[in-house]
């Protein structure tokens, strides 16, 4: 159903329509369908139902209006009325109707309940706020005070990027040379057929990565055993030889370096432990 708002003109036709229906009393109306809005009071704005508005046109048009026309019997003013009730005239200038939204439903009883008792607990969380504020914001060192210090660290990252860095480097280093070797026994073996020239390749680039696996793997363990040995390994120093600088403020006998110490220059072996 489409509904229209009511024109000037519409209202005069719908009261025209009325006025006609009260005074002859016929029965002769648009049907309406309970969807239909009601014409009782016509005014600018109102909705109408299109049928509706096709009905009255048709009604109007179908009766001769003798009291509109003019005494010189011309029917010029009979022609004007019937042109002004015509369906094309009184659409002209006519819009579509949007209904007004329909009003929001009463809350119930239970959500009146509900936002009763969300509103008091917020007010009882702003109250505990208000009296038990929170504590000033802490940084990191503060809140985990036996945490460790990031500036300890920096040697051990190094050394941490560095292995990163090697390793890196050998698996590229790996790879290049299972691929070189992978290669140079394909165009070696170009006079066998496919398949065996691929079983060969695979297998000669198989065995040099196993190779290299095992040759890196010797070279850490060596690595790692030099370096506990190292670690384990008492470094004795001893003073070999002295010389002293002549100055003008030097003593007639020079001392050696254990004497200025205040040690016995035979004793003046220094022990450390290697790092």
């Amino acid at each position: 159903m489409v509904l229209l708002c009511m024109t000037p003109a519409i209202v005069a036709a719908v009261t025209k329509y009325q006025d006609l229906k009260n005074a002859s009393e016929s029965d002769d109306k648009p049907p309406r369908t309970p969807d239909e809005p009601s014409l009782d009071d016509p005014a600018e704005g109102n909705s109408i139902s299109h049928f509706q508005l096709v009905e009255i046109s048709k009604f109007l048009l179908s009766h001769n209006h003798t009291d509109d026309v003019s005494e010189d019997g011309d029917g010029q003013n009979h022609d004007r009325i019937r042109d002004q009730y015509r369906i094309s005239s009184l659409l002209r200038g006519a819009s579509f109707y949007n209904p007004p939204p329909a009003p929001k439903p009463a809350p119930s009883s239970e959500y009146q309940a509900l936002m009763a008792r969300l509103r008091a607990a917020e007010e009882q969380k702003s109250y505990e706020r208000m009296l038990n504020p929170l504590p000033p914001a802490q940084s990191f060192y503060e809140r985990f005070p036996n945490a460790h210090n990031v500036d300890s660290n920096d040697q051990e990252d190094d050394v941490t990027y560095a292995d990163v860095d090697r390793q890196l480097t050998l698996i590229i280093n790996v790879l290049v040379t299972v691929v070189a070797c992978g290669i140079a026994i394909w165009i070696i073996a170009r006079r066998w057929s496919a398949p065996a020239r691929l079983g060969l390749s695979m297998s000669g680039a198989i065995l040099v990565a196993v190779a290299e696996v095992v040759v890196y793997t010797g070279y850490l363990r060596r690595v790692k055993e030099a370096k506990g040995k190292e670690k384990r390994k008492i470094e004795n120093k001893e003073i070999v030889e002295t010389w002293v600088i002549e100055g003008k403020s030097m003593p007639d006998r020079p001392k050696v370096i254990g004497e200025v110490l205040g040690q016995d220059p035979k004793d003046a072996v220094r022990r450390r432990k290697a790092r």
